[in-house]
Parts: C-alpha cells; structure tokens; sequence
C-alpha cells in the first residue's frame, strides 16, 4: 500500500521579485456605504483565529504575447472593481469598536490593492507545482514592516500579480478571514474570475452579508462545554518538541485506494460507520502523536477541525450567497496512551461524533460563548488542527480566462507546526488524490512517514474486523 502514498518535495529556490507598480481598486459604481458607514461583524467572524490573512497563490501557464502582458493586470483590475459593487464589504477597512469586537468601516482609505510585479524567472525554475512552498513567500505582497496577524486599517483584499519571463504568471491573494471563510472566499473568488472571463459582472449565487443572522440570544445560553476553546495547561513534552527547533513541512499524495482501504479499516463497530475524513484525520492524529513521542501517556490530547455548519442551520435557514463565517470547530479529546495502544477504529469514532456533534444549537451555543468569554489568544496546549480545503473548489473557481491553474492553495505551513492541511490534488490527472501536509520537528519526520505510510500493523492487529 505504500506505493498509494507518495511523498512531494519542493525546491529551496529564490525568487527575484520586482514590484512595479500598486494600484488601489474601488467600485465601478455606486454601493450602499457612504463615508462613516460600518457594518457588524458576527461572533463568528470575531473568532481569534478568523483574525488573520489567508494567504494563497495560483499559477498560469499561459501562452499569451509579450505585448499583452499588461492586460492581464488590467483585467484583473477591471473585474475586481466590478466584482467589489455587489462584495462592497471587502472594500472597507476593519477597525476595533468599543466593545472590542471588529467591524467593517468605510472612512477616507477604502478599496483593495492589486500589486503588479516581475520576475526574470521562468515557471519552470520554480520546480514542481503540486505543493505549498514557503519560497513562494515574495508572490504575496506584505507591506514594509507589516506587523504579524494585523487585520485592522489593512485592504481587506491584497492581490499580487507577478510576471515571470516565460509568459506565465501568479496570482498571489491575501483575503481576510473575517470578512469570509472558505466555502465564501470560494463564492468571491469564483465571481471576479467569471467576471474577467467574460468581461461583464457574473455574481452566482448573489452575494449575501446578513452577519446579523448570527446576533447571539439575549440572554446568551451556553449548552455545551466548548472544550475546543477551553485553555489547557501544557504539562507534556508536545509543545517543547515542535517549538524548540525550526520545523520541517512534509507532503504526501494519498491515493483514493489507500484513503478507501483506510476508511475500511477505520470503520467503527457500530451501524454508524465513519466518512473518509474521519479515518484519515484519526490516522494522520495517530501517527503525529506516535512520531513526537508524547510524555506523559496519560495526558491529554485535543485534535480540532473546522465543520461547515451551513448545512446544519434550518431554523430558520442561511440566505442562499451569505459569504460569512459559518464554521464551527469541533473538538476530539483522547489520552496520549488510547492514541498509540489503542485502534484506528476508536480513533476514527472520536472524530465523528466531533463531527457530528456541531448542531444548529451548537452554533448558537458558539456564538453565545463568544459573547461571554470571547477567547483572546489561540490556544496549542495538546492540540493538533486539521484543516479540510478538499472540499474547496480552489481549481474549478479560479479560471480568469486563462485556464485553470496548474496549482492553486497555500503558500507556507512552517509558521504553525501544529496544523495540517488536506488539500485536493491539482495534477492534470485529476485523479481523485488528497494531499497532506504537515510540519513536524526535522527529528520526528522519519518516524511520522513510515506511521503514516504503513498500514499492515492496522491490518495485522485486526482493525479491519
């Protein structure tokens, strides 16, 4: 089965960037804020860990002449500025009101920033396209001595385009989580892109802002414990191991017959099954707890992942186009011990009722939470996080008019050693594949891939009954 799983490298490259020009983009026509508006940002976007840049790229291999170069910043340009009239939110700033909640002002600095750039590189010399690379780091604009995670007085859309010398060219994105999770970055993304290839404004579904869905009960009713924002102590080896040397990023292509034979042998003995998630996140927690060799044993461990809770809210519904924050975070606990001696299938069980456990009272819960006890800082104590954008159509959204990227997601997981990331696999192939990353110390690596890889100990201890 290891022959499923392959592992991608990427090349330690420099990357020459030169910034040619910045360019701020505004409406093309009148929207429904004027000078002093603001609008309320839900709990859910308030979220500490919403508070940050996502930052991502796409590249084109395109064929297109020399001397048309600069339409493609142009049409960028053009379409962003149509694309911002219906998304006029994203044209604002974020300041912190007196409750210290943020939320979107329109005031003197207002628009996105698109940034246009060259490289004497060509594509090729950036080596394979097929996984993050923190070399990557000069595609996505950074202001000079841009603080880190600041959100505030900040474009809430920043855009790089860099030219590289053989005709094609990134695209380089920064959007704020605050203003959209995923599946809602997704929704805009797809918008500017059907707009520049069309040349006229295509907004499917029409966007929705309505953060006032989300206003937490009056007075708040907390049912739950909430344990993915509880603070825990750090009283293991976890956090000295990953901390205290530089970290390593590793990839992996999983085919879908290794994920089907570990969705096989990861099925709890109950009627209830597990999803393909869950066997793969409980596999990949298994075998980062094996690897870094947590002590003690008995300590315990969370593992958190963010559920889309669109689905889950019925009373009364989400509006069709809302672009909002609408994740939950749901939250698996387990000793050290249970981790490394005990099944795949015990392990899998944890993360389906995590993940079935974010109910439409859940995220009210959440909201009312956040009310009361708004975190103010993340919490790594015991934890790992998985973040899913397999379920993200990062390829199928981004064709501008040139075709669809050759690789199209993040750029760096090496600042935060205790995420993982699944990502659909971008080949031409299609085939179906999710790729895996994950940072670890250089010193537990080894040890990760052949847990990782391996699958005849599940087989040979009978997890398949």
């Amino acid at each position: 089965m290891a022959s499923c799983v392959e592992e991608l490298h990427f090349s330690h490259i420099h990357i020459p960037v030169t910034i040619d020009q910045m360019i701020p983009v505004l409406p093309a026509g009148p929207i429904p804020a004027v000078h002093g508006s603001r609008l309320y940002l839900s709990n859910l976007d308030n979220m500490i860990g919403a508070r940050v840049f996502t930052p991502t790229v796409y590249f084109y291999k395109s064929n297109y002449m020399s001397s048309n170069r600069k339409s493609v910043t142009k049409t960028l340009c053009d379409a962003l500025s149509r694309v911002l009239v219906p998304y006029y939110p994203l044209s604002g700033r974020l300041r912190e009101a007196s409750n210290g909640k943020l939320e979107v002002f329109f005031g003197q600095e207002q628009g996105a920033l698109m940034v246009e750039a060259h490289s004497d590189m060509g594509l090729a010399e950036l080596g394979d396209l097929a996984v993050p690379n923190p070399t990557w780091a000069p595609l996505n604009y950074r202001f000079p001595n841009e603080e880190p995670y600041k959100v505030l007085d900040m474009p809430l859309i920043i855009a790089q385009v860099t030219l590289f010398a053989c005709g094609g060219f990134s695209l380089g994105l920064r959007l704020c989580h605050c203003i959209c999770d995923g599946i809602g970055a997704m929704q805009f993304l797809a918008a500017w892109a059907a707009t520049a290839k069309t040349g006229t404004l295509v907004t499917n579904p029409e966007p929705c802002w309505d953060r006032e869905f989300f206003q937490p009960r009056n007075p708040p009713k907390i049912k739950y414990r909430h344990p993915e924002f509880m603070r825990i102590e750090e009283g293991s080896s976890l956090t000295m191991s990953l901390w205290k040397s530089k970290p390593v990023q590793k990839c992996y292509k999983v085919s879908q017959q290794f994920q089907a034979q570990l969705k096989s042998l990861a099925q709890p003995n109950d009627m209830l099954g597990c999803s393909t998630f869950d066997a793969m996140a409980a596999h990949v927690w298994r075998s980062w707890v094996k690897a870094l060799d947590v002590k003690p044993v008995d300590y315990e461990l969370r593992l958190t992942f963010s559920v889309n809770a669109r689905p889950k809210l019925k009373n009364p519904p989400l509006k069709q186009g809302f672009y909002g924050n609408v994740v939950c975070v749901a939250c698996g606990t387990s000793p050290v011990n249970n981790l490394i001696k005990g099944s795949l299938s015990e392990t899998s069980r944890l993360v389906r009722e995590a993940r079935l456990s974010i109910s439409e009272e859940y995220v009210r819960s959440t909201v009312d939470y956040m009310e009361i006890d708004r975190p103010n800082r993340l919490e790594f104590g015991g934890k790992l996080s998985i973040t899913q954008w397999t379920r993200f159509s990062l390829y199928e959204s981004a064709d501008f008019g040139w075709g669809r990227p050759s690789y199209a997601g993040p750029i760096d997981l090496t600042p935060t050693p205790q995420v993982c990331v699944f990502l659909p696999d971008g080949s031409a192939e299609c085939s179906g594949a999710t790729v895996v990353c994950i940072c670890l110390p250089g010193s537990a690596t080894h040890k990760f891939t052949e847990f990782f890889l391996c699958l005849k100990d599940l087989i040979s201890n009978g997890e398949s009954e």
